[in-house]
């Protein structure tokens, strides 16, 4: 995969054997851990803090042969890192303006960059830095002379790729842990990705607050955030460093390690594309910008060789991995689904809620947050009012499945077939009963959504709508039949993350018949059961046989609405979440008909009842999703068949 092409960046922290006051020594390790860097694909990687000569030197940082010997080592790196076309950052000590600054030094394909010197210098507990070294407040050189060239020096430096949307900055150590990190400033003129050189010895607990500190800023800067610290060779005369590094994006650990006893290195792909997408869609991101004067560095990464990608592309972009975080998270948004409703309740003073009930995914989920939101109001379950209405391809599976939930539940239990109103109806307009098309089945959507508003009328109550996430994504509903509804539990929640609430709700249930009908409601073919079963019974009729395989659409919904990805960059993800799963051409096939619907559909989202939103993804038009109706689809279905092109060489 050639990362570029998608808009990542691969990156390392590298971690050194360090030989205390031997730069020479320590130049050939750092070179050598270049090398393997560019060996992997890496275009940025980044070494602690004072690494040419040890961060532990102390008093030795003012003898001219070691500044002398730490220059020599540089040089020697620098040429060593020529055809590695990698932008490195190594520190070291420099001399300037009658004063000695703790630098990074950034260097590219063996020329020297800048110079960045340290901004906050600690002073307190093991640390005696202001002992041997000045801030970067006390700089007064806009350069400074290394290697017999003048060299931009300050701490107000972006290095910006040519080729790219990469623009990368560096702080030192106690930079992250001051109140307003120089990084903060840097994200505000561009830079995307942040090196952090570091020294941060070891004591216990630290590395859990040092993770944080830079999870956390590299989710409040929308970057990147590579960080490498001091290690194995340090001097433990009073301390112990471990080698922690740490490759972090946009609030998210992509990959870590500490207690090193060898030299190491950690790579990962961050995703620069999807960072700057953020910042653009976040605008509070530029609400107060900073005024300093930045100098910008320009270089030319070329567009690199094919890697295997170092990432995994999650499946299911809406459903956790982790089966405890799984655990809470159904918990958090079935809490959220239902706190809405009972708040919309408690405010209208409405004393009941009206819900069909069909044997599906999407009314079981309804009526379980309806059941809990009736509870938290201290109303009877008998407020709630369950309607099951039987159709033209209803089977007898989903009817018990209904039944056995409004029964057990102990809600109040009605039916009303829609048959003969439903023939009564085609003959009204004229039409053949035994003509299945879209006018048999919506003729019945619309039946069964007339007697929840007209029963809703007869008893006060609220129309639960049920209709989920995935469907308002793909139109998959009645206009003004499952489309409509007082208020949408399910509207902010897809298909897939559907699944999970029930079955997290059928384990933690003590009521075994629930969680038996719950289980096999899970097994049941999705459908909207409109057509007549089959001989045997069965479904007919299934949905995903029609618009294709709801755990696609919602690949396609998350990085399509979330991340504003383009139609490439989704099917390349798409090919990679999905390998061994799909086939390339399946995976086409239906990412056109998601685009193809998600613009033609849109009119039904224009109107849309309320509902809670309870992810990253809402396609509320009063919230997150406003687009016209009658937008194009063109500009991405020309993408896509672009893509396609790629797709069939074996290029994509």
């Amino acid at each position: 995969m050639k990362l570029s092409k998608y808009g990542y960046i691969r990156v390392a922290a590298a971690v050194p054997r360090t030989v205390v006051g031997d730069p020479a020594a320590n130049g050939r390790e750092i070179s050598r851990l270049i090398r393997e860097g560019a060996g992997l694909g890496v275009r940025v990687m980044v070494f602690p803090e004072l690494c040419v000569t040890g961060y532990t030197c102390a008093d030795l940082f003012h003898q001219q042969a070691l500044l002398d010997a730490a220059e020599a080592a540089l040089l020697d790196v620098a040429k060593a890192a020529r055809g590695c076309d990698m932008l490195v950052a190594v520190g070291m000590p420099i001399k300037a303006d009658n004063q000695l600054f703790n630098c990074a030094v950034l260097l590219h394909e063996g020329h020297l960059l800048a110079a960045v010197p340290k901004t906050f210098i600690p002073n307190y507990n093991e640390f005696y830095e202001k002992r041997w070294f000045a801030g970067a407040g006390a700089r007064q050189a806009e350069t400074v002379r290394l290697g017999g060239q003048d060299v931009c020096f300050g701490e107000n430096v972006i290095i910006r790729d040519k080729n790219s949307q990469l623009a990368v900055s560096a702080e030192i150590c106690e930079d992250l842990w001051a109140v307003v990190p120089p990084s903060s400033r840097h994200v505000l003129h561009g830079a995307n990705l942040i090196l952090n050189l570091s020294a941060s010895n070891e004591t216990v607990t630290k590395a859990d607050y040092r993770r944080e500190l830079i999870r956390q800023q590299s989710a409040r800067c929308f970057a990147g955030y590579v960080y490498s610290s001091a290690g194995p060779g340090e001097s433990t005369t009073d301390v112990v460093f471990t080698g922690h590094a740490v490759i972090a994006a946009s609030g998210g650990i992509a990959a870590e390690s500490n207690y090193a006893s060898a030299s190491s290195v950690i790579f990962a792909d961050i995703d620069i594309e999807k960072l700057m997408g953020d910042r653009q869609k976040f605008n509070s991101f530029m609400a107060v910008p900073d005024r300093t004067e930045y100098r910008v560095i320009e270089i030319a990464l070329e567009d690199g060789r094919d890697v295997k990608e170092s990432f995994t592309v999650d499946r299911h972009p809406f459903i956790p991995g982790d089966s405890a975080e799984k655990q809470d998270r159904c918990r958090e948004i079935f809490r959220l689904q239902s706190m809405g409703l009972a708040e919309r309740m408690r405010k209208t003073g409405i004393k009941k809620a009206v819900i069909a009930l069909s044997g599906g995914l999407d009314s079981t989920l309804a009526l379980l947050v309806t059941a809990e939101a009736v509870k938290s109001l201290k109303l009877p379950e008998t407020s709630i009012v369950g309607i099951t209405m039987p159709g033209m391809g209803t089977t007898d599976r989903t009817y018990q499945n209904a039944l056995t939930l409004m029964r057990e539940l102990g809600i109040t239990s009605r039916e009303i077939s829609i048959r003969e109103a439903c023939l009564r109806h085609f003959d009204d307009i004229g039409h053949a009963p035994d003509k299945l098309d879209v006018t048999y089945e919506n003729v019945q959507a619309r039946e069964r959504t007339q007697i929840l508003f007209d029963v809703a009328n007869q008893e006060g109550g609220l129309v639960v709508g049920t209709g989920d996430l995935s469907e308002l994504a793909l139109g998959w509903c009645t206009y003004n039949g499952d489309h409509m509804s007082h208020y949408g539990v399910n509207a902010g929640v897809p298909k897939s993350l559907v699944r999970h609430l029930i079955a997290w709700y059928a384990g933690t249930t003590e009521n075994k018949k629930v969680a038996g009908a719950l289980y096999d409601i899970l097994e049941t073919p999705i459908s909207p059961e409109l057509l007549p079963a089959d001989e045997k019974g069965d479904i007919a009729q299934k949905t995903e046989d029609v618009v294709g395989p709801y755990e696609l659409h919602d690949f396609f919904l998350f990085h399509t609405v979330r991340n504003g990805f383009a139609p490439k960059k989704v099917l390349k993800l798409a090919t990679l979440a999905f390998d061994g799963i799909y086939e390339p051409a399946f995976i086409l096939r239906w990412l056109e008909v998601f685009y193809r619907r998600f613009f033609s559909q849109q009119f039904k989202r224009s109107c849309l009842p309320d509902g809670v939103k309870v992810g990253s993804v809402c396609l509320s038009p009063r919230g997150d999703w406003r687009m016209p109706s009658d937008a194009s689809a063109e500009a991405f279905l020309a993408q896509l068949k672009a893509a396609a092109e790629e797709l069939k060489n074996g290029s994509l």
